[in-house]
């Protein structure tokens, strides 16, 4: 790392004591930027890294709710607004047991950059909560989902932060959500959250929008080696909505998707996943993977165990941080990897990164690989505020512009910085710069 920058690095590494994940994504983007501070020192002197590191503001709220037998439970509600140099904060809401402050950072430092990739004007914020939906009636949901909106109501809005759906709020949630910030507002604020149902206010395309982005993003990297994903074998991690597209996407392109996973274990399904029953099992009747392998011919079902153990030229990582480490990239490298793209939040370690690089694999990270699901939130603001709806097909197109102009702006950065083919350089940097130029430009605020 750049000596100039290990100052800040330790101050905002012990100013944010116990958050490893948040830690993580700074040291990531830190070790990126020294050569741009060689030609930009005036982001040194307005203490620009230091700035972008401190959230503008971050709420933490108490979220009491009653089960069904009637019991008060409590639980703990996040929202950081990050950044609004390039527009109203901008991310989704996690809800999962393991969410605490420092996840919700990590994730929110990560959208300030991604955001910025998409060449939207959106800003960086992120927010949930340790609530787990898994297992809750639709009332139990539905409960928390009110009590959580009569609070984060106040902080929101279409020109200050607009949240969307993260791990464990789909469909469902935004809709309920949405219907309590109605009902306290009194107001059909249509651009408030999107993610939103398609007969009320919602994007085609956004539930498809992250998983398509991947592949799509991954696609493009493909073609600078003179390849493409036909007739690829590729592995993906998950198995919620945007494994499920990715893995739809990269077979319309003529991949052959032949595992995926879930928190219980993983198939191996050699003729190629078949999306629709993937599709009923996990989407519809909320069931575990071992059902799809026991309605499938052919297909094996590994309880436990890693993914990453299966061979394939393409690996799309899409579950959750961190899952994929040094040991399970170097396996992954002596089954003849060719690319690796990101369609979760900073799934691969720091260690696997390295693993990925020195082998000269292809390797899309997150804040630019699975920026389609924010960008297509972003169309979806256009389409509230216009009272407009597009078509499938335009929408689609649009996503494609825009992850194609993402790729292109990673690695003509790289190149322009002096590392062809460096997609983590060449996304930090170009992120980076993009919001550093708007903070400089709006003064010391």
């Amino acid at each position: 790392m750049d000596s100039r920058l290990e100052a800040i690095r330790d101050t905002v590494l012990a100013r944010n004591p116990g958050e490893a994940e948040f830690h993580q994504a700074v040291v990531e983007v830190f070790e990126s930027l020294g050569p741009v501070h060689d030609r930009h020192p005036e982001f040194l002197e307005a203490a620009i890294l230091e700035r972008l590191c401190e959230p503008e503001r971050q709420i933490i709220f108490r979220v009491p709710w009653t089960d069904d037998t009637g019991r008060v439970q409590i639980n703990r509600g996040f929202r950081v607004e990050f950044n609004s140099a390039l527009g109203p904060y901008k991310g989704g809401l996690r809800f999962h047991p393991s969410v605490y402050l420092g996840i919700v950072k990590f994730l929110g430092f990560e959208q300030i950059f991604k955001n910025a990739l998409t060449g939207m004007p959106i800003g960086g914020g992120k927010g949930g909560s340790d609530f787990d939906p898994r297992g809750r009636s639709d009332a139990e949901v539905m409960r928390f989902c009110q009590s959580f909106m009569t609070e984060l109501y106040r902080h929101i809005g279409e020109y200050t932060d607009v949240p969307a759906g993260d791990i464990g709020v789909g469909g469902r949630e935004i809709g309920y959500l949405f219907g309590q910030y109605k009902r306290i507002t009194n107001r059909y604020e249509s651009g408030v959250l999107t993610g939103k149902g398609i007969s009320w206010g919602g994007s085609l395309v956004r539930p498809e929008a992250t998983g398509f982005g991947t592949v799509i993003f991954t696609q493009e990297m493909l073609k600078t080696r003179g390849t493409s994903f036909d007739g690829k074998r590729v592995v993906v991690s998950g198995s919620g909505n945007v494994a499920i597209n990715a893995i739809a996407k990269a077979q319309a392109l003529g991949a052959t998707v032949v595992a995926c996973s879930d928190s219980s274990g993983y198939i191996v399904d050699e003729a190629g996943i078949d999306v629709g029953l993937l599709r009923q099992v996990k989407e519809v009747e909320r069931a575990r993977l071992k059902e799809y392998a026991a309605r499938r011919a052919g297909v094996s079902y590994v309880e436990g165990g890693s993914v990453w153990d299966v061979d394939a030229s393409v690996a799309l990582p899409c579950a959750t941080q961190n899952e994929l480490d040094g040991g399970a990239a170097a396996r992954l490298v002596r089954g003849g990897l060719l690319a690796v793209g990101e369609g979760a939040n900073m799934p691969s370690t720091r260690d696997a990164v390295a693993v990925f690089q020195e082998a000269g694999v292809l390797f899309g990270p997150g804040k630019a690989a699975n920026a389609g699901g924010v960008a297509t939130s972003a169309l979806e603001m256009q389409q509230n505020a216009s009272r407009d709806s597009w078509s499938f097909e335009h929408t689609e197109e649009r996503l494609t512009e825009i992850m194609v102009g993402i790729h292109h702006r990673c690695a003509s950065t790289a190149d322009e910085y002096g590392d062809p083919g460096n997609y983590v350089l060449g996304a930090n940097i170009g992120g980076f710069v993009k919001v550093a130029d708007a903070m400089l430009a709006q003064g010391l605020i």
